[in-house]
C-alpha cells in the first residue's frame, strides 16, 4: 500500500562491516582530516556520516565501503572546485526535494527523529544543515559532470560505424527478444465489487468498535501480506511514503481511533493510528481488495471471444474494435496498441511484460490473437484485474546489435562510453594538477582510479 512498496521499511540497517583491522584504526581517533583536495578538506567524520547514511539505505559493496566513500568524495571535490570556477549555481528546489527524501527514508528506516539522532549521534537540526550543505555541493558537482558529458562532440553515424569496426564482437550488446502488441480490454463490474468490499469493511469496523482487537482482525482478514502477520502494523514512517489519501486519513486520527473506509489505488483500508510524531506516524491497517465473480469473468470472456471471432472473420478490424469496445483509455485511442508506461516504447522485453500477458502471446505468431485472458492493469501497487485479448503485432528476435537495426541503441552506447571517458579524463587530469594529500590511514585502499594512490602520504 505504500508508494514505494515498503522501500523504506524494508531497508536493512545492518550491512557487512569493514574488516576488523580497518575499523580498529578509526576507533583510535575521534576525528581528523584524512584528505586535502586543493582547498577542500575531507574528515573522518565526513566519511563516517556517509557510511551511516549508505547503511540506512541498504547499500553494500564488494569493496571496502570507506575506501569507496572516500574516493567518491574526493572525485566530487574536484568537480565542485571546477563548478565554482565555472560559476555554476545551486538548484535550491532540487536540493530541498532531495533533503526531504533523504530525511523521510532515514526517519522511516530508523523509526523516528529520536532514533535518527541516536543513530547519528547528532541533533536533527544539525543533520539537516550538514545534509543540506552536502546536497548543495552535490548539485554543483552533478551540473559540472553534466557539462563535461555534454561537451563531447555531437556523434554521427560515422562514429557508430567506427565503433562497430573496431569493437570486439563479443563486447557488442545483445538486443533481447522484443514484442509489439495490441489489446482490447474489459473490466469486471467494479461498482458491485466495490460495494461488497465496503460492506465487509464496515462489518469489520463495527466488530472493532464493539471490542474486538484491530490487530487480531488484521491478521485474519488483511490482504496486505507485509503487515498482516504483524497485526496490520506498519511501523513509524514518514507520511510521504504512503498514498496521499492514506496519509491524510491517518494524520487526521487521534491515536486509538478507527478511520472510516479509505480508498487508495491499492484497495480499501481501515486505519488505526498507534502513535504520531510531527509528520510521522505508526498505524495499523486492514486492506481489502474488490473481489470478482465467475459471472463477471464469463460475461467478459464471452464478449471478448465474440470480438475475437469477428476480427478473425474480417467483420471488423482490431483497431476499430479497440476504439469502440476497449475499456483502457490509453490504448483505446491508439487502436489498442500497447506502450510501456515508463518509456513510451511500443516494444516490450520479456521482463517488462506482465506474466499473464507474456503467457498469452509466447506461442502466438505475428498477427494472431490470444484467447481471452485475465491480467492486470497498471493501477496501484499490484494492478487491478482486467480481462483482455491480445494481438501479437511483431516479434523482434534476440540478436547482436547491428548498425542497420539497432542504430539508436548503439548511438546511446557510444555516447555513454565517450561521456564516461571524458569524465574519467577530467578526473585523472585534475588529480595530476591539484594539490592532494591522502592520510596513510587509507594507504591500503584499492582505488578505482590508481592516480589517487600516488597521493597517499608515506610516513
Amino acid at each position: 500500500m505504500m508508494k514505494y512498496i515498503y522501500k523504506a521499511l524494508a531497508l536493512a540497517i545492518a550491512v557487512t562491516s569493514t574488516t576488523a583491522a580497518f575499523a580498529q584504526k578509526y576507533n583510535r581517533v575521534i576525528d581528523k582530516s584524512v584528505a586535502v583536495i586543493g582547498n577542500e578538506l575531507i574528515t573522518l567524520s565526513d566519511i563516517e556520516n556517509e557510511v551511516q547514511v549508505a547503511r540506512t539505505q541498504g547499500y553494500s559493496s564488494d569493496r571496502n565501503i570507506r575506501c569507496e566513500v572516500l574516493e567518491n568524495m574526493m572525485a566530487s571535490k574536484l568537480f565542485l572546485m571546477q563548478a565554482r570556477i565555472d560559476s555554476l549555481t545551486v538548484n535550491k528546489e532540487m536540493v530541498q526535494a532531495s533533503l526531504k527524501d533523504r530525511l523521510d527514508q532515514v526517519r522511516t528506516a530508523l523509526g523516528g527523529d529520536e532514533a535518527v539522532e541516536e543513530y547519528f549521534h547528532k541533533p536533527l537540526y544539525k543533520l539537516r544543515k550538514e545534509w543540506s550543505d552536502q546536497l548543495e555541493e552535490n548539485s554543483l558537482q552533478q551540473q559540472e559532470q553534466q557539462q563535461i558529458a555534454e561537451a563531447i562532440p555531437e556523434l554521427t553515424p560515422y562514429d557508430v560505424k567506427q565503433f562497430l569496426d573496431t569493437a570486439d564482437v563479443a563486447t557488442l550488446p545483445v538486443i533481447p527478444v522484443k514484442y509489439k502488441m495490441s489489446q482490447i480490454t474489459m473490466y469486471p463490474d467494479r461498482e458491485k465489487a466495490t460495494l461488497a468490499v465496503k460492506e465487509r469493511l464496515l462489518s469489520i469496523r463495527e466488530r472493532i468498535l464493539n471490542g474486538e482487537k484491530f490487530a487480531t482482525l488484521a491478521r485474519l482478514y488483511s490482504e496486505d501480506p507485509g503487515s498482516a502477520r504483524k497485526g496490520g502494523e506498519l511501523g513509524m514512517a514518514s507520511k510521504s511514503i504512503f498514498w496521499p489519501a492514506f496519509s491524510d486519513a491517518a494524520m487526521s486520527l487521534k491515536p486509538g481511533n478507527i478511520s472510516q473506509i479509505v480508498e487508495t489505488p491499492d484497495g480499501f483500508h481501515l486505519i488505526e493510528v498507534i502513535d504520531k510524531k510531527g509528520d510521522m506516524f505508526n498505524a495499523r491497517h486492514i486492506l481489502l481488495k474488490p473481489k470478482y465473480t465467475a459471472e463477471d469473468r464469463e460475461k467478459a470472456f464471452k464478449h471478448l471471444d465474440s470480438l475475437r471471432t469477428a476480427i478473425i472473420d474480417s467483420t471488423i478490424t482490431f483497431e476499430i474494435a479497440a476504439r469502440f469496445y476497449s475499456y483502457d483509455a490509453p490504448t483505446r485511442t491508439n487502436g489498442g496498441q500497447m506502450a510501456d508506461p515508463n518509456t513510451g516504447s511500443a516494444y516490450f522485453e520479456i521482463d517488462q511484460l506482465k506474466p499473464q500477458d507474456y503467457k498469452a502471446v509466447q506461442d502466438l505468431k505475428e498477427g494472431e490473437i490470444s484467447e481471452p485472458i485475465e491480467s492486470l492493469d497498471n493501477e496501484g501497487r499490484d494492478g487491478n484485474l482486467v480481462y483482455k485479448i491480445v494481438r501479437l503485432d511483431k516479434i523482434v528476435p534476440a540478436h547482436t546489435a547491428t548498425f542497420e537495426n539497432d542504430y539508436t541503441e548503439l548511438l546511446d552506447m557510444v555516447r555513454q562510453g565517450k561521456q564516461m571517458e571524458a569524465i574519467k579524463k577530467f578526473t585523472t587530469d585534475k588529480i595530476k594538477t591539484t594539490y592532494i594529500v591522502i592520510d596513510p590511514l587509507f594507504g591500503d585502499c584499492e582505488f578505482k582510479n590508481p592516480e589517487w594512490s600516488t597521493r597517499v602520504r608515506r610516513d
